[in-house]
Formats: structure tokens, sequence, C-alpha cells
């Protein structure tokens, strides 16, 4: 058996994607808690494994894996079943597609380093944050609304790679009360993904330190 120790803060959006695709697949994984706010990232031993000094990080038998669509893709080549990412070519590139609204349109907008910089750095207040964080969820939401297909899922009959990201982005929207209203049928999805076992048990507040 392969031994997996997962990297990850409870509330990383990234991390909660990479805890859906170990559950989904049903793995053992030892977690190890990085507190972004303590800034245990930066420290000399996590530098060691991960240059980037981002969560999550995933070691395989020794082996850091870092970035959580890498990890992901791995897992799937790793442990095949359930596919998360589709084999066929055309249904692997609109997982893919799905799967990027979010990750790479709506969250590094999004994410503690930029939302940091913006107060901290460039003064912007609190409201003006809000907006800001509201504005990116919105546009990408929309597309992915039109995206969505007819499925239960992003990924159709079940869960893929699209729906690890969608529940972690519903569940920022809904932290920085973002109104959902016009996203039916992402509510809908994340209401379905969120009565399978493998999503509850990756929920921050299944994993939030004590």
């Amino acid at each position: 058996m392969t031994q997996l120790v997962l990297h990850d803060y409870f509330r990383s959006s990234a991390s909660y994607r990479v805890r859906i695709a170990l559950n989904l697949k049903e793995l053992d994984y030892e977690r190890v808690e990085v507190s972004l706010i303590a800034g245990e990232q930066r420290s000399d031993a996590y530098l060691e494994l991960n240059a980037q000094g981002f969560v999550p990080m995933l070691v395989a038998d020794g082996e850091p894996i870092i970035q959580s669509m890498a990890i992901i893709d791995w897992l799937d080549r790793a442990f095949p079943e359930p596919r998360l990412i589709p084999e066929a070519a055309m249904p692997r590139a609109v997982a893919l597609a799905q799967a990027q609204v979010i990750a790479s349109d709506i969250h590094p907008l999004n994410n503690l380093r930029v939302l940091k910089y913006l107060t901290k750095d460039l003064g912007l207040n609190e409201q003006t944050k809000d907006r800001w964080i509201a504005r990116w969820i919105a546009e990408g939401f929309e597309a992915l609304e039109a995206m969505a297909g007819d499925g239960t899922y992003l990924g159709g009959d079940a869960p893929g790679i699209a729906d690890c990201c969608l529940v972690p982005q519903m569940y920022n929207a809904r932290r920085f009360e973002v109104p959902l209203d016009d996203y039916p049928r992402l509510v809908a999805i994340d209401t379905a993904c969120m009565e399978l076992g493998a999503f509850q048990k990756a929920h921050p507040d299944a994993v939030k330190p004590a």
C-alpha cells in the first residue's frame, strides 16, 4: 500500500478538493495541518519539500506532489477507480474546462495571499475586499452554470474533478455571503454532492483543529 500524507489547511479550498478526491477513492491517508494563518507553510522544513510554500502537498511514499490539480491527476493514475477525470478526449476536455473555471479563474484571485495583499499592501477596506471576492465568484459561476449540463453532478452520473472543485468554491461563496440565487444548477449539484460521505468527511468543519 502506498503511504499517503496530506499536508493541508482545513479551510484551504485547494486542500478541500484533494480531501474530496482521496475520500471518493476511499484511500487512507494521514493529515498534517499546516496553519496558513500562523505562516507554517513558510517554515524551512516545509519549504524543503515544497519550494512554493503552498498547500496542499501530498507526500506519496516519501515523494512530494504539489498543486491540487496535479495531485488529483496523480491520484487518478495511481488509483484509477473511481475515475475523476474521464479518459475519452472530449469528456476529459469538458471536465477539465469546468474544473479550471474554478481552479484557474476564480480561486487564484480570491486566495488568502491575494486578499492579504489587497488589504495590507494596497489598503483596501473589508467592504471593498468583499466586493472583489464576490465579483470573481459571480463571473466564474455565471459561466459554470451555463456549462453544468443536466447530470446529477458536474461529472454526470458520478462526481468527478469538477465537483471536487465546485463544492469548496460553494463553501467559500457562502462564507463570504455571495448570493447564489442565479445559479440553481450549481446549488443543486452542490446539494447532491454534500449528500455523499466523501464530501461530508472532507468539509472544513469535519477536519478543523480542535
